[in-house]
């Protein structure tokens, strides 16, 4: 499943021989792992970790000043020999003696006691450190059987940044230890990771389930439970953590929501921005936090959150400066400002009122209009995107979903306030450009704004301004998209409408008549655009892919105008001339 693996047995010693050719100005490979490039001072106490591979930035990533002085690096998830630990310790040992960090793993603990006592009888005085953070993997009251995972990356850089600022061997023990015990993680997964060159991956996680309490070594979790909405999630991770909380603990905290290899740093956020208010609620000042891959298992789905509760001497061993490929940064102060992340809402759009019960009534006719729209569109938001995705980028479908939600919520609140169908339209169009983004929000932004200037605020909409509305939107989006019929666009339903409708209308058909012929019209053309190669906007570049298929812009146009047309109510026929009406251009 590794798509670049080469020779899986030999994938981590690659890696590590890769990573050290990008990083040769922080590290240079040695046997077993990498040391500095830049050793620390003399009489400075060397602090190096380690582990399995396949967890990178652990630990590879964390050598350098203000963090590690060397990392060891045994097999994907296997404790390196007790051979490479002590070769390495060796190598960045300084004088001061030496801190060996690394997870409370069964063959960790073995092959790094090992090399402690050899270097111990060569007269190097070696202290041990064993992670102990999964508040999954036992009871409080038994934490020297905790695994170590993310933790690790707390406890291990304020280990080397008291390490760094020249404290002994005794206290730079202490601080380790001190550390470890004010920290505690608790995950979740998503999937299963692959172990390089195997077919499959070594555990599964059902389709929209989550397991509870992972390891970092593929291990599945020790529950499972469906995924929940992100600020559900929140609580899960957090709540778990905070019942270990003591009653004396510091109320200021060191934080890493950590991604385990596969899920994106934009998840992450959103999580983020779920557990901001859980903090702020409890009365926890957050000290630098970090959000990203930190401790990984290769290609596992899933996420952790750790908190350490720091005292005036972590604290100040957190904020030190580092300079690792994973981490740098220069000596961070000052205190948390909670308010500066606050979003700030734009002021509300007042709206001036319509007037007249007619305007009145037009306003709500468009606002209702609108709610239909995103009924609609919601529903059509999955096929939509899987079109789009032929060719394009498969966004269509959200963005319209997103625009027509944002413009009914527009609409509504205009209407409410009484305003007239221009201006209520005419926000409607603000809010979906703003809202959809990219191209077709844009479009379909100004074409509304464009439509909007063909009414009043005075009357219901009658069939002359709804015709003549067509054709501004029609010219608006031809101006701005430059698109023309046989392009693959929404232009290949938009055009053969406005023809149709403008026709209908000076036969003396009724509008919702005209309407409804115009938008079949529409519909037959965007069924045919599948017979059409692009030749504008992002899928022209894959056209052959797209033929066979209809454009997804067409598409949702039609599904639109055969919306407004089955809410249209019946009225008297009435000519419509088509010579332009005065106008403004949105």
């Amino acid at each position: 499943m590794t798509r670049i693996c080469g020779n899986a047995s030999e994938f981590a010693q690659s890696a590590l021989h890769g990573y050290s050719l990008v990083h040769r100005d922080l590290v240079r490979m040695v046997r077993g792992g990498v040391v500095r490039a830049r050793p620390g001072r003399a009489g400075k106490v060397a602090v190096v970790v380690g582990g399995g591979s396949g967890h990178y930035p652990a630990f590879n990533g964390y050598v350098g000043l203000g963090f590690a002085d060397a990392a060891v690096a045994g097999d994907i998830f296997a404790s390196p020999s007790t051979q490479a630990i002590y070769s390495v310790a060796r190598r960045a040992e300084r004088g001061g003696g030496v801190i060996l960090g690394f997870g409370n793993y069964a063959g960790d603990v073995l092959n790094f006691g090992i090399a402690a006592e050899r270097l111990r009888h060569e007269g190097i005085d070696t202290r041990l450190l064993a992670t102990t953070d999964d508040v999954a993997s036992a009871d409080v009251g038994d934490m020297t059987r905790r695994r170590g995972i993310a933790g690790d990356m707390t406890v291990f850089r304020i280990v080397g940044a008291a390490a760094e600022a020249g404290l002994d061997l005794d206290a730079v023990e202490e601080v380790g230890r001190r550390a470890n015990s004010q920290t505690r993680t608790f995950g979740v997964a998503f999937e299963g990771c692959t172990l390089p060159g195997q077919p499959d991956l070594l555990f599964h996680v059902p389709r929209n389930r989550m397991a509870l309490g992972l390891g970092v070594h593929g291990e599945p979790g020790i529950d499972e439970r469906d995924i929940p909405p992100p600020a559900e999630l929140a609580h899960v991770l957090f709540d778990r953590i905070l019942a270990e909380l003591p009653d004396d603990a510091p109320r200021r905290v060191a934080i890493v929501l950590n991604g385990l290899g596969s899920t994106k740093q934009e998840e992450l956020f959103v999580l983020w921005e779920a557990l901001s208010p859980l903090l702020a609620q409890t009365g926890l000042s957050v000290i630098a936090p970090l959000v990203g891959e930190y401790v990984t298992s290769l290609d596992m789905a899933g996420c952790s959150l750790t908190m350490t509760w720091l005292d005036e001497e972590l604290e100040r061993y957190w904020r030190a400066p580092v300079e690792t490929a994973a981490l740098r940064h220069g000596d961070i102060t000052g205190e948390p400002d909670a308010a500066s992340s606050v979003m700030e809402d734009d002021p509300p759009v007042v709206h001036a009122p319509a007037g007249t019960r007619a305007g009145q009534r037009g306003g709500l006719c468009v606002a209702e209009t609108m709610a239909r729209l995103a009924q609609a569109l919601a529903g059509a938001e999955g096929e939509l995107g899987r079109i789009d995705a032929v060719a394009g980028d498969g966004d269509h479908g959200q963005g319209m979903a997103r625009g027509s939600a944002a413009a009914h919520q527009a609409a509504r609140q205009a209407a409410q306030a009484r305003a007239g169908a221009a201006t209520v339209l005419a926000a409607a169009a603000d809010a979906w450009a703003d809202r959809a983004g990219g191209t077709s929000g844009a479009l379909w932004g100004e074409g509304l704004r464009a439509f909007s200037t063909a009414l009043d605020d005075v009357s219901v909409p009658d069939a002359p301004q709804l015709v003549h509305g067509a054709r501004y939107a029609m010219e608006r989006v031809m101006q701005l998209g430059r698109a023309q019929v046989g392009d693959k666009t929404l232009m290949d339903a938009l055009v053969p409408f406005v023809e149709t409708l403008e026709r209908q209308c000076d036969r003396g058909c009724t509008l919702p008549d005209a309407w409804q012929v115009a938008a079949d019209a529409a519909q037959k053309a965007a069924d045919a655009t599948r017979d059409l190669l692009p030749r504008m906007g992002r899928a022209r570049t894959h056209g052959t892919r797209s033929l066979g298929h209809p454009d997804a812009g067409a598409l949702s146009l039609a599904l639109c105008l055969r919306v407004v047309g089955e809410g249209m109510p019946s009225v008297e026929p009435a000519p419509v001339s088509m010579r332009p009406m005065e106008h403004t251009d949105g």
